[in-house]
């Protein structure tokens, strides 16, 4: 089994699921992944079933040279307003995190409770072709295939604070709470 770049917890506790050599360009897939980071199983489907609908889109972040605005990427927390519909990176993306959590089903976890700890997308190897071109000459036309890497774990419980222990203010808040007169905030 292939190394991944990241190890989440205990392996128990994790599912991985991994696409090497995918056919699909790795700019979009670079973005899909990082829209669905963070996010719960669930939502993370669901989301992605919505830009495959062309309901949602996918904020493109780093890779925005030649990217269209759309409306849709308002309500997505990006302040460029870029985004795209990649069809054919969702559809990868949807088809490892269904074996992931096929994944953590056998290995008895509960799929109701995972997130996406870790997902990765790396550049592979282009594939060369060639294009023809006028008088005779030929061009390199390569694609850009994509390593993606993907890692469910648990949600864990919240970590609870120190019993009795004051909470540190800041001086702002400290006397935000003075001219306030709130006795919670100071407590």
């Amino acid at each position: 089994m292939g190394r991944y770049s990241a190890e989440v917890g205990p392996a128990a506790k994790v599912a991985k699921s991994r696409g090497a050599d995918l056919r699909t360009s790795y700019k979009n897939m670079r973005e899909c992944c990082a829209a669905v980071s963070g996010l719960e199983l669930g939502k993370a489907k669901r989301y992605l079933q919505a830009v495959l609908d062309r309901t949602r889109c996918i904020p493109f972040r780093r890779h925005t040279g030649c990217i269209g605005r759309t409306a849709q990427a308002k309500n997505e927390n990006t302040t460029t307003r870029q985004g795209r519909w990649p069809v054919k990176s969702v559809e990868a993306l949807m088809g490892l995190l269904v074996n992931a959590e096929a994944n953590a089903e056998s290995k008895g976890l509960d799929t109701a409770g995972l997130r996406i700890a870790h997902v990765q997308a790396q550049r592979a190897t282009g594939m060369r072709r060639r294009t023809y071109r006028a008088h005779g000459r030929i061009n390199p036309f390569a694609s850009q295939p994509c390593h993606v890497e993907l890692v469910l774990s648990e949600k864990s419980a919240p970590v609870a604070g120190p019993e009795g222990k004051a909470r540190k203010l800041t001086a702002r808040q400290a006397g935000k709470a003075l001219r306030s007169g709130s006795k919670s905030l100071a407590a």
